[in-house]
C-alpha cells in the first residue's frame, strides 16, 4: 500500500514538472513577434545581401567586410525583430549577424558568439551587442572571452554595443580594454535612466553613453508595444536613425583602429 501510494506521488510529481517546463516554454516562445517593417527587412536589395539560416546574416553587396557586429535579440522577442536597423548598419559597410536563442532567451546560449566568429574568419575585429537581456549577455560574454583568451593579439572581440542595457553585477568590464557604447532612451520603462546611469561603474571610463531622447524600449525593434514600458515621443524611424548612427560610430572607429 505504502509503495503505491509512493509510486502515486512520483507521477504526480513527474506531471507537474512537465506542467511547469511546458507552460515556461509557451511563456518563452509566444513573447513579441516581428512586425512587417522587420520581415519587409529580411530581403535583400541592391546594398545588402540576407541571407536566413542557423542566424539572420547582413552584409554589404559590393564588399567584404573586415569589421563586423554579433547581437544578440532582447528576452523573449523574435530575433527577425532587428531586421531593418540590422539592415541599415549593413549598408554601412559591416557585416552583422542577429543570432537567434533557445527559447528566445540569451541566457540560454551567451556564448554563441564562438560560433559566428568562426564562420567568418575574414572578419578580424568584432562588436558584440544586444538588446535588452541580449544585450546583458553579449557583456557577459566579452567578460568571459578576456578572462579566458587574454593571450589572443589582435583580441577579435574589440568592441561592445548596448542597446537598452547593461552588464550584470558579476560581469564588471570596467579595467577591460574594450570600446563600449551604450544606447538608451528617456522614455525607457525597463531599463530605465537610472539603470544605465548605475552601470557606468561595471563599464570602462571612456565608455560612450548615447541618450536617445523621447526613445523607449520597443523602439530598438519591431515588435510593438511591450508591458511596463513607457510610450515614446519620437518615432520609431526616428529612434532606429539614432541607434544606426551611434552603432555605426563605434564600428567605425574600430575599423580606424586596425
Amino acid at each position: 500500500m505504502r509503495a503505491n501510494l509512493r509510486h502515486r506521488w512520483l507521477w504526480l510529481l513527474l506531471a507537474l514538472l512537465v506542467l511547469l517546463a511546458g507552460g515556461f516554454v509557451l511563456w518563452a516562445l509566444t513573447g513579441p513577434s516581428a512586425g512587417p517593417d522587420a520581415l519587409a527587412a529580411l530581403e535583400g536589395d541592391t546594398r545588402v545581401v540576407v541571407e536566413q539560416g542557423a542566424w539572420l546574416t547582413f552584409a554589404p553587396r559590393d564588399s567584404e567586410p573586415t569589421v563586423g557586429l554579433i547581437l544578440y535579440p532582447g528576452g523573449r522577442v523574435d530575433a527577425r525583430a532587428y531586421a531593418p536597423l540590422a539592415r541599415e548598419i549593413a549598408a554601412e559597410g559591416y557585416r552583422v549577424v542577429i543570432v537567434p536563442m533557445p527559447l528566445r532567451l540569451a541566457v540560454l546560449a551567451p556564448d554563441r558568439a564562438t560560433e559566428v566568429m568562426a564562420a567568418f574568419p575574414t572578419v578580424t575585429q568584432w562588436a558584440l551587442g544586444g538588446h535588452s537581456l541580449g544585450g546583458a549577455m553579449a557583456a557577459r560574454y566579452a567578460y568571459r572571452h578576456a578572462a579566458r583568451h587574454a593571450a589572443l593579439h589582435p583580441d577579435p572581440v574589440a568592441g561592445l554595443v548596448l542597446w537598452a542595457s547593461y552588464p550584470a553585477a558579476t560581469d564588471d568590464l570596467s579595467a577591460r580594454t574594450l570600446a563600449v557604447t551604450s544606447i538608451y532612451g528617456t522614455r525607457d520603462g525597463l531599463a530605465t535612466v537610472d539603470d544605465i546611469q548605475a552601470s557606468r561603474e561595471l563599464l570602462p571610463a571612456d565608455t560612450v553613453f548615447v541618450a536617445i531622447e523621447g526613445g523607449n524600449h520597443a523602439g530598438f525593434g519591431d515588435y510593438g508595444p511591450q508591458s511596463g514600458d513607457l510610450p515614446a515621443t519620437i518615432s520609431v524611424e526616428e529612434q532606429q536613425r539614432q541607434i544606426v548612427t551611434a552603432t555605426v560610430a563605434l564600428l567605425r572607429a574600430l575599423s580606424m583602429s586596425h
